[in-house]
C-alpha cells in the first residue's frame, strides 16, 4: 500500500473532494480585517508561488501526508529568495533554521509533514534538488522542513511518508486554487478541539500602501480556546483543552508559511514573520508549553527595501491573512476517523453559523 501510484491515486481522487462542499470563511459572510484578499484568497496570489499535496489515507490507521510550497518554479539553489524563520514556541523539529537565520535566504522547496517524517522529507528535498541538471556539482543543500504531530489520528510511528512522496509533492506543485482541510500535511491534524488541516488566505494592499500581496498557508494542529472572528466558539460549545485537565491538552503546533511580492530586506521579512504569530492569539492559542509554532516567510522580489508605512501595512495584512487561513483550515476539514479508532469531528458549520448570528457577526442575529 506504500506504492507511490496508489498513494497518488488516493491523493488526487479523494482528498481535495472531501471538503469541496464545506465553506470557507467568506462563504459564511465573515471577513477578517480591513484589507481585501487576492483573486484566489490563497498563498498562490503571490506571483510564481506553487503548492503541492500528497495525501496518504489508507486502511484504518494512516492519515498523514506532505505539503510542498515553492517560492518559484525555477531552481531555488541558483535563484535563492530572501527569507526568515520566526520561532513562536520552539517545541518542534523544524529542519534548516540555522542557515536561514544566518544568511537570510531559502534555497529549497519548503515541505510540511508529520513530526517523525521530517528527516525522510529532508532527504526527499535533497533528492529532488540534486537531480536538477544544473546542480550536478552541488555538494550542500539546506532543506526546509516543518512539522506538526498527527499521532492521534495517524500511525505516526509507522513513518509512512517516504522520500518519493516528497518529490511527488514538489513535482506536482502548481499555482491556482489550493486544496484545504484534510489534505497533504493536514490530513491527520487537529485544531482547537476540532479537525484541523491546511488553510490559506491572502491580502492585496491598495496602491497607496505599495500594492503588495501577502499570502499565507498554515498547517493547524494546536489547542486553545477557539475564537472565530471575535466570537467565543470554544466557550459556547464547551470545547477547549483546559476545560478537561481538564479532559484534554491545550498543546499542539502550527506551521505558518508567509509569501510576499514586496521587495523587503532580510530584516523586514523577519519582522513580517514575527507578526504572523499574533493571529494564533486571535484564534485562541496561548502557544502552550508543548506547542511548536513557527513562521517561514519569504519574498519573491529583490530585497530593495520598503518604507515604514508600507511595512506597517504588511504587518496588518499578514495578521489578517494568517487568521483567515487558520479559520479556513477548520471550516474545510471533515470528520476523520483514524488510528486506534480515534475520531476528530469537523467544526459543525450550521451550529457555528447560529452562534455567529446570535452575536451579530453575520446577518440574521439579534445584534448582540
Amino acid at each position: 500500500m506504500r506504492l507511490l501510484g496508489w498513494t497518488m491515486l488516493v491523493a488526487l481522487m479523494t482528498a481535495p473532494g472531501l471538503s469541496q462542499d464545506r465553506p470557507r470563511l467568506r462563504d459564511l459572510g465573515v471577513a477578517v480585517g480591513v484589507f481585501e484578499p487576492g483573486v484566489l484568497n490563497a498563498i498562490t496570489d503571490v506571483g510564481g508561488v506553487l503548492v503541492g499535496h500528497v495525501t496518504l489515507t489508507w486502511g484504518d490507521s494512516v492519515r498523514t501526508g506532505v505539503t510542498a510550497v515553492l517560492p518559484h518554479a525555477g531552481n531555488l539553489f541558483t535563484r535563492k529568495v530572501t527569507a526568515a524563520i520566526e520561532i513562536g514556541n520552539g517545541f518542534g523539529k523544524l529542519i534548516g533554521y540555522s542557515q536561514v537565520s544566518e544568511l537570510g535566504q531559502i534555497e529549497s522547496p519548503i515541505v510540511l509533514t508529520n513530526t517523525l517524517s521530517v528527516w525522510d522529507a529532508a532527504n526527499g528535498i535533497v533528492d529532488y534538488m540534486l537531480a536538477l541538471p544544473e546542480n550536478a556539482g552541488v555538494r550542500s543543500i539546506n532543506p526546509i522542513v516543518g512539522e506538526t504531530n498527527d499521532g492521534t489520528l495517524n500511525d505516526i510511528r509507522g513513518r509512512h511518508v517516504s522520500r518519493c512522496h516528497v518529490v511527488e509533492a514538489i513535482r506536482t506543485a502548481s499555482g491556482g486554487p489550493v486544496a484545504e482541510g484534510c489534505v497533504g500535511a493536514g490530513t491527520g491534524t487537529m485544531c482547537l478541539g476540532w479537525k484541523g488541516g491546511i488553510g490559506t488566505s491572502s491580502r492585496k494592499l491598495p496602491r497607496s500602501l505599495g500594492g503588495h500581496t501577502v499570502g499565507v498557508l498554515v498547517q493547524t494542529n494546536y489547542g486553545g480556546i477557539f475564537d472565530l472572528a471575535g466570537v467565543p466558539i470554544g466557550k459556547e460549545f464547551g470545547n477547549y483543552g483546559l476545560r478537561r485537565q481538564i479532559e484534554g491538552s491545550p498543546d499542539g503546533s502550527c506551521m505558518i508559511i508567509v509569501a510576499t511580492d514586496a521587495p523587503v530586506t532580510v530584516r523586514q521579512i523577519q519582522r513580517l514573520a514575527k507578526r504572523a504569530t499574533l493571529a494564533l492569539g486571535r484564534t485562541g492559542s496561548a502557544m502552550s508549553h508543548g506547542s511548536g509554532d513557527y513562521v517561514i516567510a519569504f519574498s519573491v522580489a529583490e530585497p530593495l527595501g520598503i518604507t515604514d508605512q508600507e511595512i506597517s501595512a504588511l504587518f496588518q495584512a499578514v495578521v489578517e491573512a494568517t487568521e483567515e487561513s487558520i479559520l479556513n483550515s477548520l471550516l474545510k476539514a471533515t470528520d476523520t476517523k483514524g488510528y486506534s479508532g480515534r475520531e476528530a469531528k469537523a467544526l459543525p458549520v450550521d451550529a457555528v453559523v447560529e452562534v455567529l448570528k446570535r452575536y451579530g457577526r453575520i446577518s440574521g442575529g439579534d445584534g448582540r
